[in-house]
């Protein structure tokens, strides 16, 4: 039996050698190739080139699940939802995120910071990533903020019929039961904003927490009133399927209108504390056109609560039958027919469970087009301070709930002059002294009524002055 020839030592560094040779021109070609691609290649190219690599080789899939749609007009529910079902995902394992706290709240607000990932697991088997991440737009000069969702590519079906609408219902479960806490959005971005992420460039809103503390039982207002308007919310509330019966949006119109003082505004904070709805406060003149009121519509979410105050500021909302005069430089191109269509049209029906209140001081400036029913369909009077006003502030302010020996001259008074809650409020806290503080309150309606007779001797002379001149003018 022959042995078997080893190879020599020399042809074994020979082929090593050649080996060698061969690699670090192989390499050395890969890089020249790779640096070529990177001049020649645009990185986006590149980019997407890698990720359909990946995707082929790979057994994953990600899903993103973006914060705005349709060009970020409007808010995506899914995201919303992932947000708040997430919360409850943070583990020991978590490296990072963010807590915070508003006084309302009884609990603490907790959220993932960019880049953090966490793992869920839905009916034993299958296993599931997410991922928070920021895309920049370069081109807008603001954000986007999106979840990114891994999955195996076998559960396709099961994380879209199944998981995704259980983290709906998760998230909706956990909102109910959580204090909800009333945001008033703006559209000018607020610096310090724990929200303001949202007020860039995704419908230009902003927000803050509205920590208003107006309720309808710290109200002084008629209580027959008061129940009106509770009932009419309430009843709004229930009527989803009525509203798609008869084939209207689900909205509701309000116009609070009376003098400066007579605490539209709180109730506005009532409305928004007793539904818990967000306020979207809006100023028609800072718009130009009727497209940014649009954009606008759609940006707010749905059981919130839109704010027009002083309505009757813009020129094209006012009674066109007074003749006012349009001003030849308006820089403004807003259109009363644009209002009209907002929230009586087409574009209204972008939503459900939405409230409009418009405020305004001259419910009679107002084109008489604004204030049918469908648009303005309640009409909410903000009087004078009342007798009966007045007393409801005395027991608030004074804790007084049985009678004081100026209650009947303050009444007797308020009877005789204009004066709105505010002023009455302004005056009962100006000292805890009971004695005191209704005595100011007395001499407060005394120079309101010398006031008044002042303006009516004033006019009466004018009065009588132009009957004189024009006696004299035609003899």
């Amino acid at each position: 039996m022959r042995g078997r020839m080893l190879p020599a030592a020399g042809d074994m560094q020979s082929a090593a050698l050649t080996l060698f040779s061969t690699y670090a021109s192989f390499a050395g070609s890969m890089m020249l190739i790779r640096s070529m691609a990177n001049e020649l290649v645009p990185r986006p190219v590149r980019t997407y080139l890698q990720s359909v690599i990946h995707s082929f080789f790979s057994n994953h899939i990600t899903v993103k699940v973006h914060e705005h749609l349709n060009g970020g007009m409007i808010r995506n529910q899914i995201y919303d939802a992932a947000e708040v079902y997430l919360r409850t995902k943070i583990s020991p394992n978590t490296k990072r995120f963010s807590i915070g706290k508003t006084p309302k709240q009884k609990s603490l607000s907790i959220s993932l910071e960019k880049g953090e990932e966490i793992l869920d697991r839905f009916v034993d088997d299958m296993e599931l990533k997410w991922m928070m991440s920021i895309e920049s737009q370069k081109n807008y000069g603001n954000e986007k903020r999106l979840f990114e969702l891994t999955f195996n590519k076998k559960f396709m079906d099961r994380v879209l019929q199944d998981y995704v609408p259980f983290v709906l219902a998760k998230s909706k479960e956990i909102t109910d039961k959580d204090d909800k806490v009333v945001k008033l959005y703006t559209r000018a971005g607020i610096p310090g904003d724990d929200d303001g992420r949202r007020g860039g460039g995704q419908g230009g809103w902003g927000s803050i927490n509205l920590d208003h503390p107006a309720t309808f039982e710290t109200l002084a207002m008629d209580p027959e009133l008061k129940k009106t308007i509770i009932d009419d919310l309430e009843r709004f509330l229930k009527r989803k399927d009525f509203y798609k019966k008869v084939g209207k949006a689900w909205k509701r119109g309000y116009l609070l209108y009376g003098p400066p003082g007579t605490g539209k505004s709180s109730l506005i904070a009532a409305i928004a504390n007793y539904l818990n709805f967000d306020i979207y406060d809006l100023e028609l003149t800072s718009l130009r056109f009727d497209s940014e009121l649009r954009r606008i519509l759609v940006s707010t979410t749905n059981r919130s609560i839109l704010v027009i105050e002083d309505v009757d500021c813009s020129v094209e909302m006012q009674d066109r039958r007074l003749g006012v005069e349009q001003p030849n430089d308006r820089r403004s191109k807003l259109t009363l027919s644009g209002l009209l269509n907002f929230i009586d049209g087409l574009w209204s029906s972008c939503g459900d469970e939405r409230i409009i209140i418009f405020t305004t001081n001259y419910r009679d400036r107002l084109d008489p087009a604004l204030l049918r029913p469908g648009r303005m369909d309640m009409h909410i009077p903000m009087s004078y301070c009342t007798g009966q006003g007045f007393k409801f502030l005395a027991s608030k302010y004074l804790g007084l709930h049985d009678h004081h020996m100026l209650f009947g001259k303050i009444e007797g008074l308020i009877e005789k002059v204009e004066v709105t809650p505010a002023e009455v409020a302004e005056e009962l806290m100006k000292s805890e002294d009971a004695d005191i503080a209704l005595a100011g309150v007395v001499n407060l309606l005394k120079r309101k009524k010398m006031e008044g007779n002042e303006i009516e001797e004033v006019e009466g002379c004018e009065t009588k002055r132009f009957k004189i001149e024009e006696i004299g003018g035609s003899l």
